[in-house]
């Protein structure tokens, strides 16, 4: 994939999701966020995602009758993860190049500035001194763009560890009413389509949409360039 598409991973799967739909102004919940984050860390490529969408809806749309709408991205969790093993499959036995990197960098240094100065804004903004330290290491990276344009999978990691460190706090500040709230709605939204999952896939779908409710509730922001665009 283009570093263009590989960073609008999450909009380029909600649009696509609307348009098979069929209503644009449909919005994907914060379940079919955490889904597709748990698609994006297990390496699922955009490609697969996108087809697998399609083969959802086109079955869905074969059927002689259709009384309920597709209201959630789950709804195409078993096409997704079966187009995902078909391109693994068609690569195996094949010499394939390992990935170049880009040789202009997917966002601009203005971009990405504005970006840490903005999430670093928004830490401060929960007046939690546990968190000074996360953003003083947003800010930090700014004078190092030139740098970090030639290793974007690092600077992403880098992200990754600062946003769990995050996450961590925020938990232990979180109320008992939030968490089990947060679980209930998680349990809610995912009864109709256990049945589509995995263990695994329900397993990590769980951990990332909490980790996603405890920033949330806190006001904090996701730190992934996945969220720049």
């Amino acid at each position: 994939m283009e570093d263009f598409n590989y960073f609008n991973y999450f909009t380029e799967i909600e649009e696509h999701f609307q348009r098979a739909r069929g209503t644009s102004l449909f919005l994907l919940s914060p379940v079919d966020w955490a889904l597709i984050e748990t698609w994006k860390n297990s390496g699922v490529p955009l490609e697969a995602v996108l087809r697998g969408i399609d083969v959802a809806f086109e079955k869905w749309r074969a059927k002689r009758s259709r009384t309920q709408m597709v209201n959630a991205l789950a709804f195409c969790t078993q096409p997704v993860m079966a187009e995902a093993q078909r391109l693994a499959d068609s690569a195996q036995g094949r010499d394939v190049a390992p990935a170049q990197k880009a040789e202009s960098a997917p966002f601009p240094d203005q971009e990405l500035q504005a970006y840490f100065e903005r999430n670093a804004a928004a830490i401060e903004a929960t007046g939690l001194a546990e968190l000074a330290g996360t953003a003083d290491a947003l800010r930090q990276l700014i004078p190092q763009l030139a740098e970090l344009h030639s290793d974007l999978e690092g600077l992403e990691q880098r992200l990754s560890v600062l946003e769990q460190k995050m996450i961590a706090i925020a938990r232990s500040r979180q109320s008992d009413d939030l968490s089990l709230k947060a679980k209930r709605d998680l349990d809610a939204y995912l009864k109709p389509y256990r049945g589509r999952m995995t263990a695994p896939q329900i397993a990590m779908l769980e951990a990332q949409f909490l980790d996603r409710a405890t920033l949330e509730s806190a006001g904090l922001p996701r730190l992934s360039l996945f969220y720049l665009r």
